[in-house]
């Protein structure tokens, strides 16, 4: 069943990875999870920027045409599954530094999940006030971080000790991942691909 796994990431999550490790559905059913849970923050994003307006303090809320917020949306969905893709390579690429030879289907499933309770974030932005979304974003991103420490050492079998320093490491180049995310959707806006705003 699609989602299979997702309360167990979240009610016994060691032993979830231990299930996902025995069975390994494959990439396609790992694609097919992050497509669903892609969904979550660009729908969700796109609502709460056309519809209801963002909120970032004093003044009114900011609203975003509803092309805008479409195109914006639909940016959103693709950086989201190539950043899982990316994170993915990362993490097969640094494993023979760390005596793990994992497949790109394993490397690819811990990718997918651990970037779960980060999809599941999006359904805040019903409430779109940013010290909200921080609130929840950072949650998001703690469980995130705890996912991935408890799941590297079970899914590319080697001892938690390295487990500790390779899910570190893997941190380390999810962070240069955003930022590189982040630079590159400063220059496309930078060439007129920005936000269009609804005027008050």
């Amino acid at each position: 069943m699609i989602l299979n796994h997702l309360w167990g990431l979240y009610a016994h999550p060691k032993e979830e990875w231990h299930t996902i490790d025995k069975r390994h559905e494959g990439i396609g059913y790992s694609l097919v999870h992050v497509l669903i849970m892609a969904l979550i923050p660009t729908l969700m994003g796109y609502y709460s920027a056309a519809h209801i307006g963002w909120s970032i303090g004093v003044g009114d809320p900011i609203r975003l045409t509803t092309d805008s917020a479409m195109v914006m949306g639909g940016a959103m969905y693709v950086a989201l599954v190539a950043g899982v893709f990316a994170l993915a390579y990362l993490i097969q690429w640094m494993a023979g530094t760390f005596d793990a030879k994992p497949t790109f289907t394993q490397s690819f499933e811990l990718a997918v999940y651990t970037a779960t309770p980060l999809f599941m974030v999006g359904f805040a932005a019903f409430y779109p006030e940013l010290w909200f979304m921080m609130l929840v974003g950072l949650a998001g991103l703690s469980y995130s971080v705890y996912l991935l420490y408890s799941g590297v050492p079970i899914l590319m079998h080697i001892p938690e000790e390295k487990g500790f320093i390779y899910s570190s490491s893997v941190v380390t180049c999810g962070l240069v991942l955003l930022v590189v995310l982040m630079a590159a959707t400063v220059i496309l806006w930078s060439y007129g691909l920005g936000p269009q705003y609804v005027s008050a």
